[in-house]
């Protein structure tokens, strides 16, 4: 159903007469450094795109200590689009310290998710807000209490699943994925997703017009992050010793401008470490075991003269 198409039936709260805007929006989660916050936004991006939907992710932090504030965005675009939008649909308020800033950014008619204790309605009428008991809803799937920062934030995912309506299975395959080989702490993270799920599915009544449909436009691709992305070309910028191409190609395959910077200092470092320890590269080195030597940094070969030919060389007349 594309973007526009209206909502059927009034069962929904609010929604009835307001238009589904489906594929086409963004989410921004604000958390803490620190929280373990990357695995849940990881999940939710790896969910979306295994939906089929096009999707990318962008963090946003002031600061790399422990403690301070972040931001996680989201952009869900059927048509394909990955730059950050100016406007920001779906706030998830996890961060206590900047949750009222956050919600007064929020355009009208967006959508806030956040503790209960928070209260953000108070500043905002215009905005869909969905209160959550996160600290309830981890302590009761979470018995070790170390454990409940880092597990917290996996019930967002789990609420924003079910609110716009994610594949629960598309998730849990995501969730594997992302705690592979480790079964006592995928059944930790997937239980805190389904409490989330259901929370929202018993108690919270959809109000907004946002949603999530299968789509076909992931097939054959492959969700990558940046360090990934700049690893991948420095590692091709060192063994071909070809930095720009590198660039270019890592640019051409994610289409992200802010990558351009990192890729250049990954790859020319990568480039001038490789050529300090091993000066010759590896296509030359494999022409040298079949004995072929190229000429690397010797003049060019001069032009023939007419003394280089012999006497017996025929010669044309050029009035001829």
């Amino acid at each position: 159903m594309a973007t526009g198409d209206l909502a059927l039936g009034q069962e929904q709260g609010e929604l009835g007469a307001r238009a589904r805007i489906v594929n086409d929006f963004s989410i921004i989660v604000a958390t803490v450094n620190g929280s373990g916050s990357q695995s849940a936004n990881s999940v939710l991006l790896k969910s979306i795109f295994g939906m089929g939907v096009p999707v990318s992710g962008k963090n946003l932090f002031p600061s790399n200590i422990a403690g301070l504030p972040t931001w996680y965005t989201i952009r869900a675009s059927k048509d394909g689009y990955v730059a950050r939008t100016r406007d920001v649909q779906i706030l998830v308020a996890m961060n206590p310290e900047t949750a009222k800033d956050d919600i007064l950014a929020l355009p009208a008619g967006g959508v806030a998710i956040y503790e209960e204790n928070l209260n953000l309605k108070q500043y905002r009428s215009d905005v869909v807000c969905y209160p959550v008991p996160f600290d309830k809803i981890t302590a009761a799937v979470c018995p070790e209490a170390k454990l409940r920062k880092l597990v917290r934030n996996m019930v967002y995912v789990g609420i924003l699943s079910q609110i716009l309506q994610i594949d629960l299975n598309v998730v849990e395959t995501g969730v594997r994925k992302q705690f592979a080989k480790k079964q006592k702490v995928f059944d930790l993270n997937f239980g805190a997703v389904k409490a989330g799920f259901d929370y929202a599915q018993e108690k919270l009544v959809k109000q907004d017009p946002f949603f999530l449909e299968r789509m076909n436009e992931t097939a054959g691709k492959i969700i990558i992050d940046g360090n990934a992305a700049c690893g991948m070309g420095a590692v091709f910028a060192g063994i071909v010793r070809a930095p720009m191409t590198s660039i270019l190609i890592v640019f051409e395959m994610t289409g992200g401008y802010g990558l351009v910077l990192p890729l250049m200092i990954a790859n020319m470092s990568a480039f001038a470490l490789a050529r300090h320890w091993r000066p010759i590269p590896i296509y030359d080195a494999l022409l040298l075991q079949d004995g072929i030597e190229l000429p690397h940094g010797r003049p060019p070969l001069a032009p023939p003269r007419d003394a280089d030919f012999g006497a017996d060389e025929p010669t044309m007349d050029a009035t001829a």
